[in-house]
């Protein structure tokens, strides 16, 4: 899409484009007005998410506290293009050190929050402290890993099952159509790789100079409490820690009033600093 046509699209209050990003074209969402009137609120996908799985979400935090929402689907996700399979081990270091930068620089986008979920957290936590994301402000994240544990291992070897036996396929089909078989084995595959075990980001969080918040709910079946013990006890900036309970995997919609308060509340105070 040409800049001037993106820009004219993004003054939307709410408009469906895509970016082109080292050559491939991924879905986005706009909500809210253009990113030269207002930071941004980047949001960062699941490992079997895409720009609808958010629902209203980024609709609603962005017109709470005046920011636009920019949301994409990865490669591979969505309506995005297919990508190529089997996804390497490092794929969330490259999507945060090099996808990343590369979306921020094609979207026009200045001053941002980014706010992941499960591998979309992992990912901001790449980008937030390993590159110098210029206009980064805040990060957020939602059932982010840094490592690999056992409870991650036998709930995504449950997840295999239910896709090859259960209803999973078809409910994924209707998000990501044409892309659902590699959504879902890419990441499947690299999750459940025997050198997957080996897998850590922790190095990565002492080089995060922004304010970070950490949301997990108590009943996650991916990850224990450890993945938000160990983001709290980073270095740089510091993080907040949120442990919601009656919470599994996904907060902003399991637990959406909590989730919505504290990601306002968090937004609000980084906005006043400014």
């Amino acid at each position: 899409m040409p800049h001037d046509t993106l820009l004219a699209a993004k003054t939307m209050n709410l408009s469906s484009t895509s970016i082109t990003v080292n050559g491939k074209q991924l879905e986005a969402l706009w909500h809210g007005p253009s990113p030269e009137r207002a930071p941004t609120l980047v949001f960062l996908h699941e490992g079997l998410g895409c720009v609808a799985m958010w629902r209203d979400f980024p609709a609603r935090l962005a017109a709470a506290v005046g920011c636009s929402a920019f949301v994409f689907s990865r490669l591979g996700y969505g309506g995005s293009g297919p990508c190529e399979l089997p996804r390497p081990l490092d794929f969330m270091h490259e999507e945060g050190l090099n996808v990343m930068p590369a979306v921020i620089a094609a979207a026009g986008i200045g001053d941002h929050i980014v706010i992941g979920h499960s591998d979309g957290g992992s990912i901001g936590i790449v980008y937030a402290g390993g590159t110098p994301a210029p206009g980064l402000k805040g990060l957020i994240t939602e059932a982010a890993h840094v490592f690999c544990e056992a409870i991650s291992v036998a709930s995504i070897e449950r997840a295999r099952d239910a896709y090859v036996n259960g209803d999973l396929r078809p409910r994924l089909a209707k998000y990501h159509g044409a892309n659902t078989d590699g959504a879902f084995w890419g990441w499947n595959g690299v999750w459940l790789h025997p050198e997957f075990i080996h897998w850590n980001l922790e190095p990565f969080l002492p080089g995060i100079r922004v304010p970070l918040l950490a949301i997990q709910g108590e009943n996650d079946p991916y990850g224990t409490v450890a993945q938000l013990d160990a983001i709290a006890r980073k270095d740089g900036a510091g993080a907040q820690r949120v442990l919601l309970s009656d919470c599994a995997h996904c907060p902003h919609h399991e637990r959406p009033a909590a989730t919505f308060a504290r990601m306002k509340a968090f937004i609000l105070k980084i906005l006043q600093k400014k």
